[in-house]
């Protein structure tokens, strides 16, 4: 028997229209739709992360967009457990879910599990931080090459992020990130009962619409939006501080870019993403049904119907 509220999961790369069609079958479904998107989630940056606009905000519910402060290092962790609680909410008022984004690893924690790493002390996370800024990604992977090899070998030496994470899991609990991934949670929802939609774009396409929607940011106020994430003087590392043409414009703010070059620096991040995106969404989730731009336009009923 169809389960009437099974989740509906609709992943693609930015601009690839996945919000659009998530409020079409919202709103044929009575869904609530659940942010999956790890820029969406920070109140301050409404327009340079594309959010649903305050009119489609209101047309059906909405959840987990814009709610974080941008001061904070909103993860995938803290994800799980606040995506758990907006499906529950949402299968208990008796509306399907229907959770969309383009963040990998959010998709991941919601059906694979997340290690249930404790939280890393602020002072710990800082030292390290300081100590990639200071010493370099390289040096760093050589250190946690010798205190904890494993994780090492699982990390290219360019990978800064994730080399900062396990040296700093490995100094605030005492053990490798890897014996921590090993002790997963159990998924929030079963692949297996759920609808899962992959966006697929041809690619020049979608930096070009990328590239207008990014022009059309910048006539709706995101000069405006990046001085007020300027004047907050948060930390440059935290995740909020990496949302695509927020630090081309800060520059541009400083003198140190013209418009012109931070709208091209932009447009060049987003093609960056758009390609990593892609890779993600490709090699991660391959069994998911296919969804071009063709069956978005002339074929909603046959996704209807699907779902």
């Amino acid at each position: 028997m169809k389960d009437i509220l099974a989740p509906i999961l609709i992943a693609g790369p930015t601009a690839s229209g996945k919000s659009a069609l998530a409020l079409a079958i919202a709103e044929h479904v009575g869904g609530v739709i659940i942010n999956a998107d790890s820029m969406q989630v920070y109140r301050e940056l409404r327009i340079l992360s594309a959010r649903p606009t305050v009119e489609v905000e209101a047309r059906v519910p909405h959840a987990l967009y814009g709610f974080a402060p941008a001061a904070e290092a909103y993860s995938a962790g803290r994800f799980a457990q606040d995506g758990a609680a907006a499906v529950a909410k949402a299968r208990s008022e008796g509306r399907r879910p229907i959770i969309v984004g383009g963040t990998g690893l959010y998709f991941k924690a919601l059906l694979d599990g997340l290690s249930p790493v404790p939280r890393i002390e602020p002072a710990i996370r800082a030292h390290w931080r300081g100590q990639v800024e200071r010493r370099g990604a390289v040096e760093l992977h050589h250190e946690l090459a010798i205190r904890d090899p494993v994780m090492a070998a699982r990390l290219a030496p360019s990978d800064t992020q994730r080399i900062v994470r396990a040296l700093e899991v490995l100094e605030g609990t005492g053990l490798s990130l890897a014996e921590w991934q090993k002790r997963r949670d159990p998924p929030v929802i079963d692949e297996a009962k759920a609808v899962r939609l992959r966006l697929d774009i041809d690619r020049a396409r979608l930096q070009t619409r990328a590239e207008a929607r990014f022009d059309e940011m910048v006539r709706a106020g995101a000069i405006e939006e990046a001085r007020a994430i300027g004047d907050l003087g948060l930390d440059p590392g935290l995740p909020a501080m990496r949302a695509i043409g927020l630090r081309p414009l800060l520059s541009m703010l400083k003198g140190e870019l013209s418009l012109g070059e931070a709208v091209a620096a932009a447009k060049l991040e987003t093609r960056q993403y758009i390609k990593r995106q892609e890779t993600w969404l490709r090699g991660h989730m391959i069994s998911w049904r296919c969804i071009s731009e063709k069956d978005m336009e002339c074929n909603l009923r046959e996704i209807f119907a699907f779902i």
